[in-house]
């Protein structure tokens, strides 16, 4: 099933006339499979990160390895993506979903195998490669969702979709916390111990091979037709007209995206080191909770999902960015404060309820981010913002994890976990100054508006108006039907005089060719 939007003009930039007015507008039924597919192998690569960490007892024995040592195999992922954004953030630009989404699920599929040739005590440093090069993958998934979501998706399903697809990866973390206490107990014979990790190394890349099969298979670079008339805008520009490095100089030169970097930077930072530390804070407090330790992670990221759905939807009803944003950052410190004063209680029920609610907000923070960053740099490439507010991700993740790690151990979990808290209120601080200008949002209003009025008896009356107005030399016939009179754009697009004369009468500059002059008559 196809759905059309109303076919009209897209919008105007710059002073210059959108090319393209008879472009249609459509909504391929195919875009559904798409975030989903993507969502699927972002998942099978989130898995891949925490599969360790959320056992992280028991791999350390295995390898004969220090807690820390293991708690860099999730690190590690963190400290590839800060080198390699840029590569491939220009290389998403230039060459499209595809070719990226072909290198994010092959690198994983690889990974995947190079782990199954480490599982003997002494092939540590080969479980360490396997994971680097998942950790590579990451980087070709991490900025996706919303160059996805608004490729595939209208401007009334974008947020929706981008939800969808950080779905995956979340429910990912989800499984990497539920499946490995579960495939692999803690025993003390090596070889037993190494016969449950084989098989659920084998699993990973199986799922993992035939999710990059389906890739090659369904995965297209974009419909056939634009989802949005801001989408369809951006597809008419030129290759010439855009400019990787001046795209990025524009986005540092964004106050309000520098805000939200930092600020989603230590929310996300904040996460990723309560994710690879949770096993050790419930260890420490509930001795033997292997199994819960990994269900209280997956209580955290289900809830956390179900937070971003709804945080999805909302945006979509409502358009109100900021305010969201705001509120959920709030009770992301609300939450956190709660878990920290409640691990210790020595009740998991109660730690369970309070890392719900924890990770309802926190991890339901993360497409808000990536959507309020599209609404805030419209119209530079959602991988290049989604980019740069991942590397403050890692960033503050790194430190993050290594300074709370080493509070933990000097000063108790109680501490580590105030650290964060400092973190999550300073940046509640800081979304507070943000200021909520929603261009995309504001490109598709005014192109509705704008085709709402063409169509309309206003526009049609507008044109003697605009004849008393025109100062450029064009004689226009008294008996002059509209369709015939078509001045052209600076690119040749022929433009319909209705459109000409509502520019001319509100006072908007129409860039044409031959300096300026605009054919006479027909």
């Amino acid at each position: 099933m196809v759905q059309q939007e109303p076919a009209g003009a897209p919008g105007l930039a710059e002073g210059e006339a959108a090319a393209g007015t008879a472009v249609e507008v459509r909504l391929s039924r195919r875009r559904w499979a798409v975030v989903l597919l993507f969502s699927s192998y972002s998942l099978c690569n989130a898995f891949q990160w925490i599969q360790y960490g959320s056992i992280n007892n028991v791999f350390a024995h295995f390898y004969g390895v220090s807690d820390f040592a293991i708690d860099w195999l999730s690190m590690c992922y963190m400290v590839t993506y800060i080198p390699l954004l840029f590569p491939v953030a220009w290389l998403l630009d230039k060459r499209g979903l595809r070719p990226i989404a072909l290198a994010g699920s092959a690198l994983n599929a690889l990974g995947a195998w190079v782990k199954l040739g480490s599982l003997k005590p002494q092939l540590f440093p080969v479980t360490v490669l396997g994971q680097v090069i998942c950790s590579m993958a990451q980087v070709f998934i991490l900025g996706m969702p919303s160059r996805i979501a608004s490729v595939w998706f209208s401007s009334h399903e974008v947020s929706t979709a981008c939800s969808f697809a950080v779905f995956g990866n979340q429910l990912g973390i989800a499984l990497g916390f539920l499946v490995p206490p579960v495939l692999v107990p803690n025993l003390k014979d090596v070889e037993k111990l190494a016969y449950h990790i084989r098989i659920m190394f084998f699993m990973t890349a199986g799922v993992a091979t035939a999710l990059f099969i389906l890739v090659v298979i369904v995965f297209k670079e974009k419909p056939l037709h634009p989802p949005s008339r801001a989408q369809a805008l951006i597809q008419s520009r030129t290759t010439e007209e855009y400019s990787y490095v001046q795209s990025i100089r524009r986005l540092l030169r964004n106050a309000n995206f520098l805000l939200l970097m930092v600020t989603y930077g230590l929310n996300v930072g904040c996460f990723y080191a309560l994710s690879t530390l949770l096993n050790r804070m419930v260890i420490h407090h509930y001795p033997g909770e292997e199994v819960n330790a990994g269900r209280i992670g997956l209580t955290i990221i289900l809830s956390g999902m179900v937070g971003a759905l709804i945080s999805g939807i909302w945006l979509d009803r409502t358009k109100t960015y900021k305010q969201t944003t705001l509120v959920v950052y709030i009770m992301a410190l609300v939450g956190m404060i709660a878990y920290t004063f409640t691990l210790s209680l020595g009740h998991l029920w109660v730690v369970f309820v309070t890392a719900g609610a924890l990770g309802f907000f926190m991890t339901g923070y993360l497409p808000l981010g990536f959507e309020f960053a599209a609404e805030l740099t419209y119209p530079e490439s959602e991988g290049t913002s989604s980019g740069l507010l991942n590397v403050s991700a890692q960033i503050f993740g790194i430190a993050f994890t290594i300074s709370q790690g080493q509070i933990m151990y000097h000063f108790g979990t109680k501490a580590g976990n105030l650290f964060l808290c400092s973190f999550l209120f300073l940046g509640t601080i800081m979304t507070a100054f943000i200021k909520a200008d929603l261009r995309r949002q504001q490109a598709n209003l005014d192109n509705e508006q704008m085709v709402s009025l063409f169509q309309s008896k206003q526009c049609y009356d507008s044109v003697a108006v605009a004849r008393r107005r025109l100062t450029l030399g064009c004689e226009l016939p008294e008996d002059a039907e509209l369709p015939l009179c078509r001045p052209h754009t600076s690119h040749g697009n022929a433009v319909p005089l209705a459109v000409y004369c509502f520019c001319v009468t509100v006072g908007f500059p129409l860039s044409l060719p031959n300096g300026g002059a605009i054919p006479q008559r027909r």
